[in-house]
């Protein structure tokens, strides 16, 4: 099975003055298509930072990169960004919807950049607001959603461009329980369409809803383990 990420000895360094720190001390792993993967870790063990090499947000001070058969590890910044806005949807704790803009406008912002037709962006918006239940709700701006539709407008624009990823950070880091519920629901039913996700997460309640768990720690893979308890109910189906 070919992997739609690949991680080989991925190091990341920052300097303090002259000194440098490595934060990543040489990750390697494999993520395959569709597969549904949390990356946990405590403040310090390099998540945050393994997080922005996986979105192409930042690049690696050393190792390979392999993003669904492309090798991002050396591309150059205007290139990562082509990549980033092809590959990678986004969903971020903090929504980082555009307060002047409708919710429909929200969602098409991506596809501007792709030189796509005014008709053709709005006729997709709608269609993945439709997806994730929102559809009476694109002329509205994010004042007036609730969190929970704001997030479900973030994750429409994180599908609008049908990417290889989704990149779920802190999804649920601003929402109640009981929408935190839906919104982990929400992903799952998105998993199971056929997308591949890795949500970015430290609360172990919303960690359970992925098929893998990946612990860091002090900048290296702790643990990388099959969630039991999804697995065994999987099987119980099939």
């Amino acid at each position: 099975m070919q992997s739609i990420i690949h991680l080989e000895d991925i190091r990341k360094s920052y300097y303090l003055g002259k000194e440098p720190l490595e934060v990543l001390k040489g990750i390697s792993l494999d993520i395959y298509k569709n597969e549904y993967v949390a990356l946990m870790g405590p403040s310090g063990s390099g998540k945050s930072t393994l997080m922005n090499i996986l979105g192409c947000l930042d690049t690696a001070t050393s190792g390979k990169y392999v993003l669904n058969g492309k090798d991002v590890s050396r591309v150059h910044d205007n290139d990562l960004a082509e990549v980033r806005n092809k590959e990678i949807g986004f969903v971020f704790q903090q929504f980082n919807l555009l307060p002047r803009l409708t919710a429909e406008e929200n969602v098409a912002l991506p596809l501007v950049y792709s030189g796509i037709s005014k008709k053709e962006r709005t006729e997709r918006a709608k269609a993945v607001l439709a997806k994730v239940k929102l559809d009476d709700r694109g002329h509205h701006k994010p004042n007036e959603l609730s969190g929970g539709q704001c997030q479900r407008v973030a994750i429409a624009r994180a599908l609008i461009n049908n990417p290889s990823i989704i990149l779920a950070d802190e999804p649920t880091g601003n929402l109640d329980s009981v929408t935190s519920h839906e919104i982990m629901e929400m992903l799952g039913k998105i998993h199971s369409e056929g997308n591949t996700v890795v949500l970015v997460t430290h609360e172990d309640d919303i960690s359970k809803f992925a098929h893998r768990i990946i612990r860091l720690k002090d900048g290296l893979v702790e643990t990388d383990k099959l969630n039991e308890s999804i697995t065994t109910i999987t099987a119980a189906l099939v």
